[in-house]
């Protein structure tokens, strides 16, 4: 049994690829940074001047006493909480817990061989894996574009905005209000866009990893049982080792033979439709061949 298990490798890939370290999606594509006239959201408005008034003459501030909370008699809530606490919030009582069952020896068993231990680094395996490498440049292009786009969408809607708050006095309230419904649909519609298009991203990159996580294992593995090792370590863990017990480099180099890159679904394609789209084409393969015959 391989010590290397598979949700620590899948960890370990992640963290390299880090991509939550790569361009994020601003914060246009998150939440409303924006005002909409009339709809109380994002930026406050400029505030009008309000109308001179006389002023008054100045008088104390009148504070009004609030009443104590209610106590029961007795200076306490009955059941023995003290003033003004609720007793439904105070600690439960410790109760002694049952005793240990006894436990009886269970039958004797070979014993494992004795260890012979490998050592390797995953964050070193991917770094040198093209197919990582591959992950790595076209996710990153996918974020950077959606950070692009939204960016210029939020410009736009900064102009609509301005162009509004211009024309306002030339417009009639059921025009300022139509052209508010107007910019408020176009900032909930772009909104959702790029949440499904960062989703689609994160779905993207994680069946990317996938791919590689399974490799890698099953390399692991391989290269363990090709030089007598039946315990794999991480490299980062080992406080000492010698050179022979690393197989960082015969890892990535077996990776890189078995799996030069990846399968990465289009830009805005989910990995679950082009799973779908791909079970279609096979099942249209076989009818179109008996059409043809």
């Amino acid at each position: 049994m391989y010590r290397l298990t598979r949700p620590v490798i899948l960890a370990a890939a992640i963290a390299f690829i880090a991509f939550t370290n790569l361009a994020p999606v601003p914060a246009a594509a998150q939440s409303q940074d924006f005002f909409v006239p009339g709809q109380g959201q994002g930026r406050p408005a400029p505030a009008r001047p309000a109308p001179a008034r006389p002023s008054a003459p100045s008088r104390p501030a009148q504070v009004t006493p609030q009443p104590p909370p209610p106590v029961a008699q007795g200076g306490g809530v009955p059941g023995g909480a003290p003033p003004g606490v609720d007793p439904d919030q105070q600690p439960l009582p410790q109760v002694q817990l049952p005793p240990v069952p006894d436990l009886p020896a269970l039958p004797k068993s070979a014993p494992p061989p004795a260890p012979v231990v490998g050592v390797m680094g995953v964050p070193e395996v991917m770094r040198a894996s093209t197919a990582a490498q591959q992950v790595e440049k076209i996710i990153g292009q996918r974020r950077e574009k959606l950070n692009q786009d939204a960016q210029k969408e939020q410009a736009a809607w900064r102009e609509l905005q301005q162009a509004l708050a211009n024309d306002r006095g030339k417009l009639t309230p059921e025009q300022i209000r139509g052209r508010e419904r107007e910019l408020q649909d176009r900032i909930t519609n772009a909104q959702k866009s790029f949440r499904d298009r960062n989703r689609i991203i994160q779905e993207a990159a994680q069946y990317a990893l996938g791919q590689i996580e399974r490799t890698l294992i099953a390399v692991i593995r391989q290269v363990a049982e090709s030089r007598g090792m039946n315990l794999v370590l991480h490299r980062a863990q080992v406080a000492l080792n010698i050179n022979e017990f690393d197989i960082t480099d015969q890892v990535g180099e077996q990776l890189n033979k078995l799996l030069p890159s990846v399968e990465i679904p289009p830009d805005g394609v989910s990995p679950s439709a082009l799973q779908a789209q791909q079970q279609q084409a096979k099942g249209a393969t076989p009818a179109s061949a008996a059409a043809h015959k």
